[in-house]
């Protein structure tokens, strides 16, 4: 099996990953589950393996080249977490992380239940799913989570005006907000500075780079959370995506 995950492991190796044969084996078993929910669920349109390795794993995990996940046992949220791409594949590789996968669509969540299962996710630090909207949690009085976590991750499709409203509220004074964006975003970090400061984070980095053996381009935006976010926001849903804060 080691064999076919030949390009991945090289890959990885790139980011300083070296893999386990246990967790090349989860991330096997997760392929394979994807691939089985996926026939019958509209979870991802990439289902070739070594695209799936490329575009879904490696990019997961392109994030630990400019933060370093395994320095504490941080609490981790994956808004908008969909098929679980990062909170999943950075969870097998940084198992002592505490993360929380969060998407608006129960069903998905029923899919990362059975992964978080079949791949015995829970076995160092917690894993657990929620289902809710991200302009949810951030205010409701009981069950809140806002302010709650270390770290909070997105690779959802939003400018990143909209999705800092979504997931700034959630990160604590002194933890990191890290988006993950598709190709080089320096005019999309400028049209959300005023959103990013109006929200208490201040963009701390931003890293252009092209995934291993690829032409593919990624971005990665790391903002610290400097503030608490005014309880304004977020706003009501639907309302930071149809009017970006600027």
């Amino acid at each position: 099996m080691i064999n076919k995950f030949d390009q991945m492991i090289k890959d990885f190796s790139e980011f300083g990953i070296s893999l386990s044969d246990y967790q090349l084996n989860q991330f096997n078993t997760y392929y394979d589950l994807l691939i089985r929910w996926n026939s019958f669920m509209n979870l991802t349109a990439i289902t070739d393996f070594d695209e799936a390795c490329k575009l879904h794993f490696v990019d997961s995990i392109s994030s630990c080249k400019y933060f370093d996940f395994s320095a504490s046992n941080y609490s981790l949220i994956d808004i908008g977490t969909g098929a679980g791409f990062p909170g999943v594949p950075l969870k097998i590789v940084f198992p002592e992380l505490h993360v929380t996968l969060f998407d608006s669509l129960n069903k998905r969540l029923k899919f990362l239940n059975e992964v978080i299962d079949k791949l015995n996710l829970n076995e160092k630090g917690s894993i657990t799913t929620l289902h809710g909207r991200a302009e949810e949690y951030a205010t409701k009085k009981e069950g809140s989570l806002r302010e709650s976590f270390d770290i909070v991750v997105s690779r959802a499709v939003a400018n990143m005006s909209t999705l800092s409203e979504y997931c700034l509220p959630y990160v604590k004074v002194g933890g990191k907000f890290i988006a993950y964006k598709s190709e080089k975003a320096s005019d999309e970090l400028l049209e959300a500075k005023g959103a990013i400061h109006l929200l208490g984070g201040k963009l701390s980095s931003s890293f252009d780079f092209v995934l291993p053996d690829s032409e593919v381009q990624r971005t990665i935006c790391i903002v610290d959370k400097i503030e608490p976010t005014s309880k304004k926001y977020p706003r009501k849903a639907g309302v930071p995506s149809k009017q970006p804060l600027k």
